[in-house]
């Protein structure tokens, strides 16, 4: 069966996602080194068929492409040649890491494990491609609106990511 892979990609560490054989549910699958993603997808794609990519896309709050997007960019069209049949998407990826740490908190992850950004990495894979699915089949999405984020979190999440 087809699977959708949902992919959270930075310049050290690539979140992947999977989805189920009919598309409803995204998983965290994996967390790989940025630089070794491609072969990775090429390994998965032997033992499944994937039928399309969902890549998470930095924007800031006005919507325009962030300073991140350049790398993002690039790891499209490496994505796009590796893979020329598949069909890449862009998904909105504001606020899924702290989406990410707050579903690590609700599903009663330790502080220990919550540190581990290979873990955030890869539930930021899941909620992008869960967006995606959701949007897909007309349910709810997981994309949350800017101003549902209080300002002083979202700033205090941006100030992490560019330590």
């Amino acid at each position: 069966m087809d699977r959708i892979i949902g992919i959270d990609y930075g310049r050290k560490r690539v979140g992947v996602a999977v989805s189920d054989p009919l598309g409803i549910f995204a998983s965290a699958l994996d967390t790989v080194q940025s630089a070794k993603i491609i072969d990775y997808l090429k390994s998965f794609s032997e033992k499944e068929n994937i039928s399309r990519f969902v890549v998470g896309y930095p924007v800031n709050m006005d919507g325009a492409p962030s300073e991140a997007a350049a790398d993002v960019d690039g790891f499209l069209k490496r994505l796009s040649a590796a893979f020329p049949g598949v069909p890449v998407e862009k998904e909105d990826e504001r606020f899924t890491s702290v989406l990410a740490h707050r579903a690590m908190i609700d599903g009663g992850m330790k502080a220990s494990g919550r540190r581990d950004k290979s873990s955030v990495d890869r539930i930021s894979a899941a909620i992008i491609l869960q967006g995606y699915l959701d949007r897909l089949s007309g349910g709810l999405s997981c994309t949350v609106p800017p101003d549902a984020v209080p300002e002083s979190l979202s700033e205090k999440v941006t100030r992490r990511k560019r330590r």
